[in-house]
């Protein structure tokens, strides 16, 4: 097929595009660089440079590459460096691509005929934080992550609603670790700025940046509709996987540090985070994309990644 990737100079988009052209797809991406499109066409893609918030680009992008499948992984994350006390405002340029940028897409989608779109949405910090420490795509993501990730949350839950009402996929990635995913976490481990906070009680879902791209060339090319999770078979809390980084990354443990003084160091959303979170299931993209994650647990990926 012909495979539209809006985003593929980042974390996943990299991992992804060799993956969608070793299995004969011909891949168009975008970068937001110049810089990068050389590095791009070495993966294999027509690479281009476009700004997913220009609807204007974006329609004639798409009506140039002529795709089957359009896929939405347009972020402006810096993995280098660490969410700020203000994630709203360190997300700000990412909470538009997911919406405006979703809708630039999909408005292109409808009018060059493109069948099926699949988006990056996420399943980490925003798991209802009621019930089980265990959700599935069932449970209502939430807005309630701390005053200052509102935006972040309410774009996520514009992304999906759009998406499949358009008859796409949403797929949930965990937590990214991985290549050039993990950058900012292992540096404050290994500086030993990042705390385990309160018990550690809240849990994590992860997915290795491979695992997410095969998953997401399993959505190009059976065009599923509705959201799936796409996480590792282990749910652990920050007590488990924190200490364990801090391990594979050759660093002390993690220093405890109460939930009050956490607080005002790194904000509500570190304390929600480490003491609160919630865990996903992948049982559904096993079972209907028959997805099987190469790393099933974050200790077997850990532990190779940062030996």
């Amino acid at each position: 097929m012909r495979v539209f990737v809006a985003g593929g100079s980042g974390v996943i988009g990299r991992r992804l595009v060799p993956q969608l052209v070793a299995r004969g797809h011909e891949v168009t991406t975008t970068t937001t660089k110049a810089a990068k499109l050389d590095m791009l066409a070495r993966l294999g893609a027509d690479a281009i440079v476009l700004d997913g918030l220009d609807a204007e680009a974006v329609q004639e992008a798409v009506a140039k590459a002529r795709p089957d499948v359009i896929v939405q992984q347009m972020t402006a994350i810096d993995n280098s460096q660490p969410v700020t006390k203000d994630p709203d405002r360190y997300f700000a340029t990412t909470n538009r691509l997911r919406t405006e940028g979703t809708d630039n897409l999909l408005a292109a989608a409808r009018a060059t005929g493109v069948s099926h779109v699949v988006a990056q949405g996420h399943a980490s910090w925003n798991g209802d934080r009621t019930g089980g420490w265990v959700k599935t795509e069932e449970d209502p993501l939430t807005t309630q992550a701390g005053p200052k990730f509102r935006k972040a949350a309410e774009a996520l839950l514009h992304l999906e609603d759009v998406v499949v009402k358009a008859g796409g996929t949403v797929l949930r990635y965990g937590g990214f670790y991985g290549p050039g995913a993990t950058d900012d976490q292992v540096m404050m481990v290994r500086e030993r700025k990042y705390p385990l906070v309160g018990k550690g009680s809240g849990y994590m879902s992860w997915v290795h940046v491979d695992d997410a791209a095969s998953a997401t060339v399993l959505a190009v090319e059976q065009q599923p509709k509705g959201v799936f999770n796409i996480v590792d078979d282990e749910p652990a809390p920050a007590s488990e996987w924190l200490p364990y980084l801090a391990e594979c990354a050759g660093a002390e443990p993690p220093p405890a540090m109460p939930e009050s003084q956490a607080r005002l160091l790194a904000g509500d959303f570190a304390v929600i985070l480490m003491t609160e979170g919630r865990g996903f299931s992948n049982a559904k993209a096993k079972r209907e994309l028959g997805w099987q994650p190469h790393y099933p647990s974050w200790r077997q990926g850990f532990r190779e990644g940062l030996a």
